[in-house]
């Protein structure tokens, strides 16, 4: 399907990682799985107000594992934490992981999001599903959209979530100086995602619901946003270089990729969890400039904010629209 404005790239545009879907029978939502088996250099910056996490603390540059053997991105809220156990299970069947004593332990951290008010909430991704995104992983483009932790991603939440519409999972890629660097990120922010120009593409609607209201203005404008619970939004992505880093580099290229966040989505707010892992595969032998790096980083977050939007389908129920069913009206100023 050929979706206007999409930037090109994909995070297996990093020669030796896999991307992998998989969808919760009965409702949308689900998970999507960075596979790196052979074990890759993580950090991770967690700066979002109500994260969900696993394995976080152990990617602590202090800490002595340096090396994931992937990452999972899920729905289904803490719930969503199980699909682990499915990907860690693939990992184990096949040899993969740190050699600990006798045995081979994958290390699989993880972020989840909210999206249990989109459907039967008692429908959560879990092991099987885990598993199932690494069946499913390959090393070409991955579905963009409505697609794996995507499904039940929702943006523009900030005046009640009748007026929100559908977020998704979206990827970019860039190249520099013979280095790739790489975004894939589940939108599923509070505020609206603005495009290249600083416009409203999906986002907070009017009260009849057939207009985005630019969720920024109208905050400046003195309208008051709904309450809003903690914890119930979030934008969660891995970025990935081919370049050679450190772990406390990478933890640094992690902490870089947030700024991608405010150049996407406005307002950004307390209540959205949001948390970056960054990986390098070390593929290219070069040792890039940390500086450099994270400007790319921060770009291809953007871009794949951008993509999850322009690439998602509206959903009937509840009834979410997508940044393609408005795209002929323009923004109220």
């Amino acid at each position: 399907m050929n979706t206007p404005g999409l930037q090109p790239g994909t995070l297996t545009d990093v020669a030796g990682l896999l991307v992998g879907h998989a969808a919760a029978p009965g409702r949308s939502t689900g998970c999507t799985v960075v596979l790196c088996p052979q074990g890759v250099v993580c950090g991770v910056a967690v700066r979002g107000g109500a994260p969900g996490t696993r394995e976080t603390d152990l990617l602590r540059p202090e800490n002595s594992v340096e090396r994931v053997h992937a990452v999972l991105l899920t729905g289904g809220s803490a719930f969503g934490l199980d699909a682990a156990g499915g990907v860690m299970r693939w990992l184990d069947e096949r040899g993969h992981g740190l050699a600990v004593g006798p045995a081979r332990v994958p290390i699989v951290p993880a972020a989840v999001l909210f999206d249990l008010w989109v459907g039967d909430a008692r429908i959560r991704p879990d092991a099987a599903t885990g598993y199932a995104a690494c069946q499913a992983a390959c090393a070409t483009a991955a579905a963009q959209g409505n697609a794996g932790a995507g499904l039940g991603a929702t943006v523009g939440k900030l005046f009640g979530l009748g007026r929100a519409m559908k977020g998704g999972i979206g990827s970019a890629s860039l190249r520099l100086g013979g280095v790739t660097v790489a975004a894939l990120v589940a939108v599923n922010a509070v505020g609206d995602v603005l495009d290249e120009g600083g416009q409203a593409l999906a986002g907070a609607r009017s009260e009849d619901g057939r207009r985005l209201l630019g969720a920024g203005a109208a905050l400046l404008a003195g309208a008051g946003p709904a309450p809003l619970l903690a914890g119930s939004a979030t934008t969660i992505g891995v970025v990935a270089t081919d370049a050679v880093l450190s772990k406390a580099q990478a933890t640094q290229l992690a902490a870089l990729a947030h700024h991608g966040l405010s150049r996407a989505v406005s307002p950004l707010t307390p209540h959205d969890g949001d948390a970056f892992f960054a990986l390098a595969t070390g593929g290219s032998g070069r040792q890039a400039e940390l500086g450099a790096l994270g400007a790319l980083a921060a770009e291809a977050v953007s871009r794949a904010i951008r993509n999850a939007v322009r690439a998602a389908r509206g959903l009937a129920e509840p009834p979410l629209p997508a940044a393609c069913d408005l795209a002929a009206l323009a923004p109220l100023r």
